[in-house]
């Protein structure tokens, strides 16, 4: 009951908050945070410059500070993304985001069920709202929260078009379920975290440091032979992007190597930060566990 009555308190004071203007949310209220988080919380800052210098090394110190508080800017933005979903209506979630190439990448893929391979980077809460662009079920793949509350909130928003929030130890039923269905889906997963030690069983170069991913994305698409598509996000604006559906596995190429899925989504995914680095998410401790010095990469 303790845990409904907090969940309704937090919703509706977000709902009330996105009655608010957009323009007074975007540039008070974001500017207010951004400074909170960084100059007064100074929130994982530590973590952040760490991650920076050791991804950049070859970039100066003015460089990276620019890119430091661009994140702290952006991160400020996304808690309002996603503050703002519990109230937003379609016509305005379809302004937030576009997919210029959607019809070409499902006719590269016959129009299958497919992942959508996405990472910590722009606004990845607004992929809840795919649902509005395609009549296949959309499946938003997450980790349970450690807090009742907020695991909640983040579902009811995530499933407000229509997503249907799949926890990760459930995605292979539901695959196996739902595969053979007339409808079809897409199934999003976030790759970028960071496995738990006892899974790790092999380490990628990304981002100039030895990286471990979790291989969801690889097992699911080599097991259903289903393609993936890397969501290339680009921002427009303020809560406004633009995504690109690049398909890096059509479901049938003959694959040599164990982790050439995994391979290509890093690769992307790298090109992808060093073009704006300040979208993606530098305040996770992302390189917490390294692998000893004799483990090849």
């Amino acid at each position: 009951m303790k845990v409904k009555l907090c969940f309704w308190f937090i919703y509706l004071w977000c709902r009330s908050i996105a009655l608010l203007p957009d323009r007074f949310v975007y540039t008070v209220l974001t500017g207010a945070l951004h400074f909170t988080l960084h100059r007064i919380l100074r929130y994982r800052r530590s973590v952040v410059r760490t991650n920076l210098r050791n991804a950049f090394p070859e970039r100066s110190d003015r460089e990276l500070k620019r890119i430091e508080r661009g994140f702290y800017g952006h991160l400020s933005e996304v808690i309002f993304d996603t503050v703002m979903l519990s109230g937003m209506g379609p016509k305005k979630a379809r302004r937030r985001i576009v997919y210029p190439n959607l019809d070409q990448a499902m006719q590269a893929i016959g129009g299958r069920s497919w992942i959508a391979a996405l990472a910590h980077y722009g606004s990845w809460e607004f992929f809840s709202a795919f649902q509005l662009f395609t009549s296949k079920q959309v499946v938003g793949v997450y980790r349970p929260l450690h807090s009742a509350v907020f695991d909640m909130y983040y579902n009811k928003v995530r499933s407000r078009f229509g997503l249907s929030p799949v926890a990760m130890d459930d995605v292979m039923r539901f695959v196996v379920r739902n595969r053979n269905g007339e409808r079809g889906f897409v199934l999003g997963l976030i790759a970028d975290q960071t496995p738990p030690w006892g899974t790790i069983d092999h380490w990628y170069r990304f981002l100039n440091q030895p990286t471990a991913f979790f291989p969801g994305i690889e097992k699911t698409a080599r097991k259903f032979a289903l393609p993936v598509i890397f969501v290339h996000t680009r921002k427009l604006g303020k809560a406004r992007y633009e995504v690109t559906l690049e398909v890096i596995y059509d479901g049938a190429e003959p694959l040599a190597d164990d982790h050439e899925i995994t391979e290509r989504y890093i690769r992307r995914l790298e090109a992808m930060i060093s073009e704006t680095p300040e979208l993606w998410m530098w305040s996770h401790r992302r390189w917490k566990h390294q692998p000893s010095p004799e483990t090849p990469l």
